[in-house]
């Protein structure tokens, strides 16, 4: 497997796009390159004003098609707020050669099947699109070798290739890592260990769930390994992501800088008629015949990997159910161990399944200096209180905060635009999107030696 050194991805975000006139001047004119997963669709739930309304979509004759144009035409005649979105669509089985030729738009916008994301992003840059891509852009070792080189001719071309991280726009996390730089609240980060890391991240999710108010039908595909990617380097990245962005914000994460401790993997049951519910089929497609056992779907759609990230201890997991119980939903588990607080975001049946932050004293802290950690924030994020607890305090969070996922992808565009715009993103964007990819499909690797 290709490395970068630190000293070559210091290089290549020297290098990352200058701004240029044409970039910062005409409107993105977006392509949708074989849409197969609902993401596809948010990035459009909103309308902006540097996006052309006409969106070129290029893709073969399929169900997953016909899925994301039933998304695109409900937000085009909701009632509130609707969107006026111009879709010119090619179906056919040279939909790729077909979008190259074609160069219809500037930016190729990418969720559907992972066996051939990274295929597609390798495809769009050498063929000089900017790329916004849905996690993850890589399953494994060989798909991560494509990737470095899609990121070097990327550099090499002037563009942008970007992964949507909605998770950072989520304002616990938001509030969480502005408080670990308190260090007259936090303190410092926890050096912790493999039994207890300084931080730990755990994601439930459900394959049957509702989006925008719809029963959400996901594609066979999306159950076989082979197409989706385990859940060890699927939805991890999202939580591998966060643990850079809040520890170390702005700073570079290279290879050198996290080190593999333990990875492992294991598969969530699902019966035949589990399986219809969420897909709309009443038998399993043959690709995924290797996966039946006792006529039950295994799908290895959980994960947990163990490392190490400037010799701080971090535990990321991903587990995947069928279905929340009533009135519940995904779930998000966080905390950031500091040598003076805790920062815990919880999102269990006390907090009514919302995501909710606390502030957890490791010695003693007085009410008014956690008072005065949020009186810092009061000028970005008005209205902030705090609210007596178990272990110390709850951070009130007012609902203007509290968007809901769907919302992030919109503002997860606008970051894209504003880049596109500048033609450059942060220096450390590009290497950590590397040593992201790198970590999770070398843990894939070990959980399953």
């Amino acid at each position: 497997m290709k490395k970068l050194t630190l000293i070559a991805l210091a290089a290549m975000a020297a290098c990352t796009p200058k701004a240029t006139e044409e970039m910062s001047e005409e409107k993105i004119k977006i392509v949708t390159l074989d849409p197969g997963h609902f993401h596809a669709a948010l990035v459009q739930k909103s309308m902006y004003a540097d996006i052309d309304s006409t969106v070129h979509i290029y893709a073969p004759e399929s169900p997953d098609l016909d899925l994301h144009m039933a998304k695109i035409n409900q937000y085009n005649s909701r009632e509130d707020s609707p969107t006026s979105w111009t879709s010119e669509i090619y179906k056919g089985d040279d939909y790729l050669e077909k979008m190259i030729a074609d160069k219809s738009g500037n930016v190729v916008v990418l969720a559907g099947s992972n066996l051939k994301k990274t295929e597609y992003i390798s495809e769009a840059v050498n063929n000089g699109f900017n790329v916004l891509a849905d996690k993850p852009m890589a399953i494994n070792s060989e798909d991560y070798a494509l990737l470095q080189d899609a990121f070097a001719t990327a550099k090499e071309k002037d563009i942008l290739l970007y992964d949507i991280m909605t998770e950072r726009s989520e304002i616990t996390t938001i509030l969480q890592k502005e408080l670990s730089q308190n260090a007259e609240l936090f303190g410092e980060l926890e050096i912790g260990s493999p039994e207890n890391p300084a931080v730990t991240k755990e994601s439930v999710h459900h394959f049957f769930k509702y989006v925008s108010g719809s029963p959400l039908i996901r594609p066979a595909w999306f159950f076989d390994t082979k197409q989706q990617g385990e859940g060890i380097v699927d939805v991890t990245t999202h939580l591998i992501d966060l643990t850079f962005w809040e520890c170390f914000p702005n700073q570079i994460i290279g290879d050198e800088n996290v080190e593999l401790v333990a990875a492992r993997r294991w598969p969530t049951v699902l019966s035949p008629a589990d399986f219809e519910r969420v897909t709309g089929l009443s038998e399993y497609p043959e690709f995924l015949s290797s996966s039946i056992k006792d006529g039950n779907l295994e799908t290895y759609a959980n994960g947990e990997i163990t490392y190490t990230i400037n010799g701080h201890h971090a535990k990321v997991s991903v587990i995947w159910n069928y279905q929340a119980p009533e009135g519940t939903g995904d779930t998000h588990y966080s905390i950031m161990r500091g040598t003076k607080a805790n920062l815990v975001i919880k999102q269990g049946a006390e907090q009514g399944y919302k995501p909710t932050l606390y502030i957890e004293p490791v010695v003693e802290i007085s009410e008014d200096e956690a008072q005065a950690a949020i009186d810092k924030l009061l000028s970005s994020y008005d209205g902030l209180a705090l609210e007596k607890s178990n272990k110390g305090w709850k951070v009130v969070i007012p609902e203007k905060y509290d968007i809901g996922h769907e919302a992030h992808f919109a503002q997860v565009m606008e970051r894209f635009i504003e880049y596109y715009k500048n033609g450059t993103m942060p220096e450390w964007e590009v290497p950590n999107m590397l040593t992201k990819y790198g970590l999770s499909t070398r843990a894939l690797e070990l959980a399953n030696q």
